[in-house]
């Protein structure tokens, strides 16, 4: 019998490269990447994808943020929950670069970095294990026919909902009307409820506006919050 060859992935990010790095990014990458970067994620260092050691968060809750962007809002939820650990998952270099100077001039020590496609990291995550998720201004992916790409899609969000505790938050910002329609129609059925749906001047508590919500902030799009919770 022929092995039938498994679908190529689609990643639900674009590029991975951006402009020409400052001598100070690289540096930051150079030096300050590879003693944050989650160790067993990656094929190279554990090929046998076995679960990944927790021992790293010391026992307190572990929180998600799934495309950190510029890092702006990862190094603000650090330093406002010094009790927590929170991981990043972030494939576009300048990204990690910019997250990396913001975390050497925070001083904060409760992040973990994954440098690459999240669903690396969900191959290892124990089950139950986050008690908290972020999706901020995912990468919206206009076209119709690329709306499988997204995110918020089963394949996704399976893995999402597999590595949730019951009651853990998910919390998605955007400001595509389109986004949210999907988002609303696709989570749900992965396990979780929606608890609180938002739009412009009612975010979190907690929130710090990123560079790409001011972003679309100047160019008359409105933000969208919505929480949802593990079943």
């Amino acid at each position: 019998m022929t092995d039938i060859p498994a679908p190529p992935r689609r990643n639900f990010y674009g590029r991975v490269h951006g402009k020409t790095l400052r001598a100070s990014q690289k540096d930051y990458l150079a030096n300050d990447l590879g003693p944050l970067t989650l160790p067993g994620v990656s094929v190279e260092d554990n090929p046998a994808r076995s679960t990944l050691d927790l021992g790293f968060a010391a026992g307190r809750p572990l929180w998600l943020e799934i495309g950190f962007g510029g890092g702006e809002h990862l190094v603000h939820m650090a330093a406002a929950n010094p009790g927590v650990t929170i991981i990043g998952a972030e494939p576009f270099v300048n990204g990690i670069a910019m997250l990396l100077g913001k975390i050497r001039q925070s001083g904060v020590t409760n992040l973990w970095l994954h440098p690459g496609d999240v669903r690396d990291l969900f191959d290892v995550l124990p089950d139950a294990c986050l008690s908290k998720a972020f999706l901020n201004y995912p990468d919206p992916w206009p076209k119709a026919r690329h709306h499988r790409r997204r995110f918020v899609t089963q394949g996704y969000l399976q893995s999402l909902a597999r590595t949730c505790q019951p009651g853990a938050d998910f919390r998605v910002a955007t400001d595509i009307p389109d986004y949210v329609r999907q988002t609303l129609e696709e989570v749900p059925p992965a396990g979780f409820d929606l608890v609180r749906q938002a739009g412009l001047g009612e975010a979190w508590d907690d929130w710090l506006s990123t560079r790409y919500e001011q972003k679309a902030l100047r160019e008359g799009r409105s933000p969208h919050y919505l929480t949802f919770r593990r079943q």
